[in-house]
């Protein structure tokens, strides 16, 4: 009988929510010979018509929305209000692809007097997508769709620790397509480097924290293939000194830090605010958290926050606050609990804003990656800017101001590839924006039309003006003139 990976709730750990069969390497090389052969067909499918295909994919999934959200929280530990937005963005985000990669991947015609140039957009081949825990659909939908447009297969290699959504939702997408253009493989480490490392893989699309993707970016490099690796991220936030603390704002920057439990890589992680308003922002923060944080099972009514991903996870964070507070640092509750939230069920941790804390404890150098926050005061932006960003990450920040153009300006002196003004975390984004860090917050981008372009690569076929007929041709080792 072949291993089986087994995910239990984290809100209810006692409960079985479901297994999957993980592949070992014979399994993956026969998933990717089989993606591989499926490529050529699927490549030759006009692009026209190979949107229309994804069109029907999305179609194919709707009708299960319901039942693939709930799968999604009892797994992952997401709320299910989350979860339902999440499985509606992907769709949406499928169709906004559909809609747009005609253009993006069309060829690229010049007939000038410096010659014949013909730009074409053709795909890698086999597109291995590894993706991770927090939000599986749609960083899975993140690759899939752009990928496929653009005529490659894709092999989806989700996380074991939320497997059974996508590898649904992958199986419904996938039964609207050929065969083989779109599969699904689990594993661990060994079949996630069986993939990665596959000769037939054409380019790798990673999502996760930043040790693994050294690990998945050696095992490409291997075989000289291309990745696009979107990263953590220790976000700064900016609140500049005419800030609006009004309640709005307020629980938006709230559930930007806390929205999945803190666990997102473009989550406000660094709360900067000036120290002339530092307890008015606590108290506004404090208050708005008591509207919009509720902490409780993920498919009560009402809660807007659930458990962490693991007991592991649970510790590392408790242990990140209790070492604010050792140095120093005071740990404030926000939120409030559900009354019939039973915490010692499953993985909870009590969401913390943490004052006084210095910034070189680790809650403030590193990612937390869970429902906690430092709030750290500045009296000039000029010092500002530097701690801002200070440290290897550069994924998103945000600068908020009451002047917008006073936003941009210092927006455009923060070293991250994605910049929100006056929202940050999901609610900033953008089908239209390009998205991805600078840094070691990774490379490559998503979302967009350059988003779309990462899935194909440029291929040219030109004829120098000199050497078509008529030209006046050139000597045999003469360098271009334009």
């Amino acid at each position: 009988m072949s291993e089986r990976i087994t995910r239990y709730n984290p809100a209810r750990v006692y409960e079985l929510v479901g297994t999957v069969p993980a592949a070992d390497p014979a399994r993956v090389d026969a998933v990717v010979r089989a993606a591989d052969a499926a490529q050529r067909d699927w490549a030759r499918v006009e692009v026209a018509d190979r949107v229309a295909a994804l069109r029907a994919a999305a179609d194919a999934v709707e009708p299960h929305l319901p039942i693939l959200a709930e799968l999604l929280a009892r797994e992952s530990g997401k709320v299910l209000a989350d979860c339902r937005g999440e499985l509606g963005f992907a769709l949406t985000f499928l169709r906004w692809v559909a809609e747009h990669a005609p253009r993006v991947l069309a060829d690229t015609a010049l007939d000038d007097a410096a010659g014949r140039l013909l730009l074409r957009r053709r795909p890698y081949g086999v597109v291995a997508a590894i993706t991770p825990w927090n939000a599986p659909i749609i960083l899975s939908f993140l690759k899939i769709a752009p990928a496929l447009a653009a005529g490659n297969t894709v092999v989806v290699k989700p996380s074991p620790l939320a497997p059974l959504a996508i590898d649904r939702t992958v199986r419904l997408l996938a039964s609207a397509l050929p065969a083989a253009v779109l599969q699904v493989l689990h594993g661990d480490a060994a079949a996630g480097a069986a993939l990665v490392g596959h000769a037939l893989v054409g380019k790798v699309a990673f999502t996760g924290g930043t040790a693994t993707a050294r690990v998945t970016a050696a095992a490409a490099s291997a075989q000289t293939t291309p990745t696009v690796l979107e990263l953590g991220g220790n976000d700064p936030v900016l609140l500049l000194d005419d800030a609006d603390l009004s309640p709005e704002p307020m629980r938006r920057l709230v559930m930007a830090s806390f929205a999945t439990s803190g666990q997102v890589c473009m989550a406000a992680k660094r709360l900067y605010v000036p120290e002339s308003r530092h307890d008015e922002f606590v108290a506004a923060y404090r208050a708005a958290a008591a509207e919009v944080l509720c902490l409780g099972d993920p498919l009560a009514a009402g809660v807007s926050m659930g458990p962490v991903v693991t007991a592991e996870a649970a510790a590392r964070i408790t242990g990140l606050v209790e070492d604010a507070v050792a140095r120093g640092g005071r740990a404030l509750p926000v939120g409030r609990v559900d009354p019939g939230a039973d915490l010692r069920a499953g993985h909870f941790v009590t969401p913390t804003l943490v004052t006084g804390v210095p910034e070189d404890a680790p809650l403030v150098a590193q990612e937390q990656f869970g429902p906690t926050v430092p709030v750290l005061s500045y009296r000039d932006e000029a010092g500002l800017i530097a701690r801002a960003n200070a440290g290897e990450l550069g994924l998103g920040a945000s600068v908020w101001s009451a002047d917008e153009e006073r936003a941009f300006a210092v927006a455009r002196r923060l070293e991250a590839g994605f910049v929100f003004v006056n929202t940050h975390n999901r609610t900033g984004m953008s089908l239209r924006a390009p998205f991805g860090g600078v840094k070691r917050s990774g490379y490559g981008r998503e979302y967009g039309e350059e988003g779309i372009a990462e899935y194909a690569q440029t291929c040219v076929v030109h004829a120098p003006a000199a050497f078509r007929a008529g030209g006046a041709g050139a000597a045999a080792n003469a360098y271009p003139a334009s």
